[in-house]
């Protein structure tokens, strides 16, 4: 059933159709409208790529810009401990020190004594915060009796909680074992 494309056209009539006299008039107005038609206008970012620009140089500028002549800077001061001073107040210091450091490293934690070690533990970190603000103190206006004073009660202090909280620890244990053994009878 195949047929010829030229077979069906040939009885075929173009419809007259008839185009208004304006027609050609009407055509031309839209395409020139068409064609002449205002773009919108682009928004133009130059002066947000001007305002970056300088930014980055001003950030750059104050990044790589001297803050201080090296030949201005100076050493900042060596901190000064108790045992810098002299032979006898480092001999003192370390004599301290190392009872502090021996006893804590005594100490048995159980869980009948932990609150007790960890309300002497915290007086003795406050005690030591006071040591270097002390310190700190010696390094900044220099060498005095009443500050020398204080860091070697300071550190007596330390020691002698540490001794009181052995103390407490073995009159607890004590109590503890008579309690054990009324309670065995």
């Amino acid at each position: 059933m195949q047929k010829d494309i030229r077979e069906e056209l040939k009885d075929y009539k173009e419809p007259n159709v008839e185009l208004s006299a304006n027609h050609q008039n009407k055509f031309e107005k839209l395409l020139m409208a068409e064609l002449h038609q205002q773009q919108p206008k682009k928004k133009s970012f130059k002066w947000l790529s001007i305002a970056a620009s300088i930014v980055l140089l001003i950030s750059l500028g104050i990044k790589f810009y001297p803050k201080e002549n090296p030949k201005q800077i100076e050493k900042p001061a060596k901190d000064i401990s108790l045992g810098s001073i002299s032979p006898e107040f480092e001999t003192i210091e370390k004599y301290y020190k190392n009872s502090i450091n021996l006893e804590i490293s005594q100490l048995e934690l159980t869980k009948d004594n932990k609150e007790i070690i960890d309300g002497y533990l915290s007086k003795i970190r406050e005690l030591t915060k006071e040591y270097k603000s002390l310190t700190k103190e010696l390094s900044t206006k220099g060498v005095n009796d009443s500050t020398i004073e204080a860091l070697i009660s300071n550190l007596q202090l330390r020691l002698q909680l540490l001794q009181r909280l052995k103390k407490q620890l073995k009159e607890l244990k004590n109590l503890n074992k008579t309690q054990n053994e009324t309670q065995i009878i």
